[in-house]
Parts: structure tokens; C-alpha cells; sequence
């Protein structure tokens, strides 16, 4: 026996979807704006709390309004339905917006992109490079004023500003729907004397709005885990541990922020896959049954004499491994000593490494020019010469 529904068990006037569509229809019709060519109803809801159904409208993907009508009686309510200027509004700029992208619409493109290294500012440098060019950007941004020795701005302001502009450039030359991956976390100034407070800084957070701002959707926060103790040579917590006072706990950080964006498209992730050119690369980088399953990711810390502030080769592997096919071109726009590229090379990817510092491209080509089976001489050098007999005869030295 069938289930009543729930209007049927409120004896509404309105029971049924097709019932809430007809209306809702002769209501747009008299309004001389609906055109089921162009607009399109959703999936009409019953909301009896209220005593009410409410159809939504719909141009392509675009949500423009809904039409709210009483259960009871079968009318429109007109003060909780979308006016009818705001909807003709919303359905032509809707309709604007997908001949525009029905027009450059075209399918996944394979980059022409060589392996790059850049010497300069990533702002202006990347600007360089073709639209749609790269498949991935992973990088870790210079730490606000946390060390002297690595970087120094005027203020924090003026820090987010120019990361805004590194986002904007990367995301200009990212591939329709692919990820910007950045591996950041908050920020510790240490206090000028004793009679101030140190100061932590949010920096994940500032970004995710950057981010937001610039074009990209949020898709996850991954937490990478150190071992226990790996923060304790900050000092924070100490004086909690030899005190225990409430209000002076303060947590040891043994994690930082991996965060995922994914450049703001209408294509679902599927069409990244399927309309991809070169299927076989995309069978090829199926990931194994070792990936990780939560977004705890257990990686220990590493340590340069050549950089303050190194990730681990691990981390960018991971992170390339599960956002981007073989022979993708991955984008670190703060290519410090070649972390990523290193990591890049080993999973058959290409990379575009920009850094500002020349220091840190000459141990670049140092260890690139030592690496077994890598051919440095199919490596673009922007701004910099290739690397010299003599340079390919230094040390190896870890990125």
C-alpha cells in the first residue's frame, strides 16, 4: 500500500511536483519570462512548517530565484517569491555568462611546457607563460617574518598583497579546474622584550579568503602531522610545562595546513579525466592501494644547510600523486632549492620552478646536474645560464 504524502495528509490544495510546476509556470507565463528553452525549474520542495512549496528556477547550473506558493490555497506568495525584476535580471546575465563560456569552451590541452627553471619574481615572470599552461601549483610560501634570515615585510598587509598576486599569476596560466595546493601554517612573532606578549598569526585562514577571492573553490584541508616534539625547539608551551598556571596553556604545533583550491570552473572533476587527450598517462597514474585515507598525513620534517625553511620531498610527492597525471606540468612558484621539481622528476611530471633568490637556482642546478638519468640539458633556463662543466662537478647536494 502507498505511503501518503505529506500534503496529501494535510489535505493541501497543492500535492503533487507537477502540481507546483503547473503553477508555477502559468504564474511565469503571465509575467512574460519564462521560456523552458533558457529556464528550467528545479526540484519544487514542500516546506509544512510553513505551508508552503517552493520551486526553484533554474538557467543552466544557475540557480536565478524561486516561486513560492501557498500549500493550502494554491496561490503565489508574492513577498517570499523572487521579484519578477530581479529574476528577468538574473536569467540575462546567467544567459550572458553561458554563451560566453559555450564559446570558449574547448577540451583539456597537453602543456608544450618544457622542465623550467626561472630566476626572478614569480609575479612578473609567470605572467610570461601561456594561459592553461600548467596542471598543478604546489608550493609553500615565504613564512611571515618568522625567521630574519629568510624573509622580511613592512607589514602583514603588504605580505598578503603580494601573495595575492602570486595567486592571481598562477592561477592565470593553471588548467581549467585543476589545483592550487599550498602547504602554509600560522605564524609565531616572538616578542621584542619581556614586558610584551608574542603574537600568533592566522595565516591559513587570510589565505583561504585570498584564495576564495581570486577565483578558486575550497576542496580540503589536509593536516600534515610531525613527529611528537618536532615544534618544542620553539619554545611554545614551555612555560606552561614548568608553571601548568590556566591561561598559559599553550599547545606544542606539530602540524601545518595543506590546503587544496581548485580553480573555479563549471566542468565537474570527472571531465578533467575523461576528456583528458592522453588517456593512457591517465591510466598510468592511477594511484595504489598505499594512499592516504584521512587527512592526517604523518610525514616527518626535513632540513637544508643550503635553505631555513625546506618541506619534505615526501609531502610535494603525495600531493603530486594524487593532483595531477603523469607528464602534467607542476608550477612552484616559490621553487626555493627544488623540492617539488625534485619530486616531480621522480613521478614523471614536468615542473616550472621560480625563484627570486639566485642562490638557491644555483643549488638547483647543482643537484639537478648530478641526478642519475636526468637530462639537465632539456631544462629551459629563464634569467640564468645553464649550468657550466664546472658546475655539474660539484657535490651533490640534497634540494
Amino acid at each position: 500500500m502507498r505511503k501518503k504524502l505529506v500534503s496529501e495528509n494535510r489535505m493541501y490544495a497543492v500535492r503533487t511536483v507537477a502540481d507546483a510546476k503547473d503553477i508555477a509556470r502559468q504564474y511565469l507565463q503571465k509575467l512574460h519570462i519564462f521560456n523552458e528553452g533558457n529556464m528550467k525549474f528545479g526540484l519544487p520542495e514542500i516546506d509544512d512548517r510553513f505551508h508552503i512549496w517552493r520551486v526553484p528556477l533554474r538557467v543552466s547550473r544557475n540557480k536565478i530565484g524561486e516561486v513560492v506558493i501557498h500549500a493550502k490555497v494554491g496561490e503565489i506568495d508574492e513577498t517570499k517569491t523572487t521579484k519578477p525584476e530581479l529574476l528577468a535580471e538574473r536569467k540575462q546575465k546567467a544567459l550572458k555568462k553561458n554563451n560566453a563560456l559555450n564559446k570558449q569552451k574547448s577540451l583539456p590541452i597537453i602543456s608544450e611546457l618544457n622542465n623550467t627553471v626561472i630566476l626572478g619574481d614569480s609575479i612578473e615572470e609567470l605572467d610570461k607563460l601561456p594561459e592553461e599552461s600548467v596542471n598543478l601549483v604546489f608550493t609553500s610560501p615565504p613564512y611571515y617574518n618568522a625567521k630574519p634570515e629568510y624573509s622580511e615585510y613592512s607589514s602583514y598587509e603588504e605580505y598578503l598583497e603580494l601573495m595575492r598576486k602570486v595567486i592571481r599569476a598562477s592561477a592565470k596560466i593553471l588548467s581549467e579546474g585543476r589545483f592550487f595546493v599550498l602547504n602554509v601554517s600560522p605564524v609565531l612573532l616572538r616578542r621584542a622584550s619581556r614586558s610584551e606578549a608574542s603574537k600568533r598569526i592566522a595565516v591559513p585562514f587570510d589565505f583561504h579568503r585570498l584564495f576564495i577571492e581570486e577565483g578558486f573553490d575550497f576542496i580540503d584541508d589536509i593536516h600534515w602531522v610531525k613527529p611528537e616534539g618536532a615544534g618544542w625547539a620553539f619554545g611554545r608551551g614551555r612555560r606552561f610545562a614548568a608553571d601548568r598556571n590556566p591561561l598559559q596553556y599553550k599547545p606544542v604545533p606539530v602540524t601545518e595546513y595543506v590546503l587544496v583550491y581548485r580553480k573555479r570552473t563549471d566542468e565537474l572533476i570527472d571531465w578533467n579525466i575523461r576528456k583528458h587527450p592522453d588517456q593512457e598517462a591517465v591510466k598510468a597514474s592511477r594511484i595504489d592501494d598505499d594512499y592516504e585515507t584521512t587527512n592526517l598525513w604523518r610525514i616527518n620534517p626535513s632540513r637544508s644547510k643550503v635553505h631555513p625553511a625546506t618541506f619534505p620531498e615526501e609531502l610535494a610527492e603525495k600531493v603530486i600523486r594524487y593532483y595531477s597525471f603523469k607528464n602534467d606540468v607542476i608550477l612552484d612558484p616559490f621553487g626555493g632549492t627544488g623540492t617539488t621539481a625534485k619530486a616531480a622528476i621522480s613521478l614523471n611530471r614536468r615542473f616550472v620552478m621560480s625563484e627570486l633568490e639566485e642562490k638557491y637556482v644555483e643549488h638547483m642546478k647543482s643537484w639537478m646536474s648530478r641526478l642519475p638519468g636526468f637530462d639537465i640539458d632539456s631544462v629551459n633556463f629563464v634569467n640564468t645560464d645553464k649550468p657550466s662543466c664546472t658546475n655539474r662537478n660539484l657535490d651533490f647536494l640534497d634540494p
